[in-house]
């Protein structure tokens, strides 16, 4: 006669078996529900309506994936909905190498999103409150700090359906990476976190570097970025559209460099156009005063066109407060005349600027009449 197992470990098995079952239960249904509460959170959110295909757990790395997710916003009166924002894939995940560092922090991977900013749906004083609205929204799916976040095959437009023609310019195949938001790892330096971003531009392309500190109370960074070989002609809609003018053929490049702390910031941009051509056969339709404009507009790129470099070009200066801007706009003269007639500036960053020249004092700065026929302080005192 088979011996019986005793009740007490009969009852053990029957809790642990029912505990094991629940669990099973609680992780089938946790996708529905976290669909279900993602989706929830996505709808009420004011001037704003989002939505969830599907979501997968993945419980062994802390993580789970959202799929198909798209954000539009919506008008308050007329409940239409304009596309903002879309991402076919986004991780959000526990950072296990921060537990190293005793941290409890989380990263995000967005895999092909998708951000368009429409003109009279989302001007540039919006962007902030968008993002602003969007950390929000992340807020509420994963309850952590976000140490590192990676863009994958990311996309971003401008669309203006009003104009004519009707404008969408973009970047596309962007890949973003910024790691030690947090300040996880050297938190002893004084801008820890990195922030690098690559893209494809109209048959050029977007380099940016960016060490920043995102902990600080006043803002914080060091940016340096390019833009290079950007096919003028791909963008003879926005150009027509916002200019008057379309081009044959040319290249269009930036170089630019800012740096700022104690709320105070100093830069400059420095564009170039190489192998300008205004006129040629996609003006055959134009009629008398678009041919018109566009002589003048050629005529003017000729003369102030570098013969040797075969490029108009400029530099730039920027500095001020946040809320309170310097612009060197007779710099800017200077330096386009400068290039043209006197010695081609050089396409590339300067290396100029980084957080020692923010509150560096400045050499007097002299108008562009005061550098042809000399004059300022100095020469002033000279004179006494």
């Amino acid at each position: 006669m088979a011996k019986k197992t005793p009740h007490h470990i009969r009852t053990s098995y029957i809790i642990i078996g029912s505990i094991v079952i629940v669990l099973i239960i609680f992780r089938l249904l946790l996708p529905s529900i976290l669909l279900n509460y993602c989706n929830k959170s996505l709808a009420k959110m004011h001037g704003y309506y989002g939505h969830v295909q599907d979501i997968d757990v993945a419980l062994y790395r802390g993580a789970y994936e959202i799929k198909e997710m798209y954000i539009n916003k919506e008008d308050s009166s007329t409940k239409k909905q304009t596309p903002f924002f879309s991402v076919k894939m986004l991780d959000l995940s526990l950072q296990w190498k921060a537990l190293f560092h005793r941290r409890l922090v989380g990263e995000l991977i967005f895999n092909s999103p998708k951000l368009i900013f429409t003109k009279d749906k989302t001007e540039i004083k919006d962007v902030k409150k968008d993002t602003t609205s969007f950390k929000t929204v992340l807020k509420d799916f994963i309850p952590l700090k976000i140490n590192r976040f990676e863009v994958n095959d990311g996309s971003i437009h401008y669309v203006d359906a009003g104009a004519k023609p009707a404008v969408d310019i973009y970047l596309q195949q962007a890949h973003i990476l910024a790691q030690n938001l947090s300040n996880v790892e050297n938190n002893k330096i004084a801008l820890p976190s990195t922030l690098t971003a690559n893209a494809i531009v109209y048959g050029g392309t977007l380099s940016l570097n960016m060490k920043l500190n995102p902990l600080a109370e006043k803002t914080m960074f060091d940016l340096k970025a390019e833009i290079k070989n950007v096919k003028l002609a791909m963008l003879n809609d926005f150009l027509k559209a916002y200019s008057g003018v379309d081009v044959n053929k040319g290249d269009f490049g930036l170089y630019t460099e800012f740096a700022a702390k104690d709320g105070k910031y100093i830069g400059y941009v420095k564009p170039f156009i190489k192998d300008l051509k205004v006129l040629g056969p996609q003006d055959s339709s134009d009629n008398i005063l678009q041919k018109a404009w566009e002589v003048v507009v050629g005529g003017a790129a000729m003369v102030l066109k570098n013969q040797k470099k075969q490029q108009v070009a400029t530099k730039v200066h920027i500095e001020g407060e946040f809320g309170k801007t310097t612009t060197g706009v007779w710099d800017a003269v200077w330096e386009l005349l400068r290039n043209a007639f006197i010695q081609a500036l050089i396409p590339g960053i300067d290396n100029q600027i980084d957080l020692n020249s923010v509150n560096t004092v400045k050499p007097e700065k002299k108008s562009f009449l005061q550098k042809i026929f000399g004059g300022g302080k100095k020469d002033k005192k000279e004179k006494k």
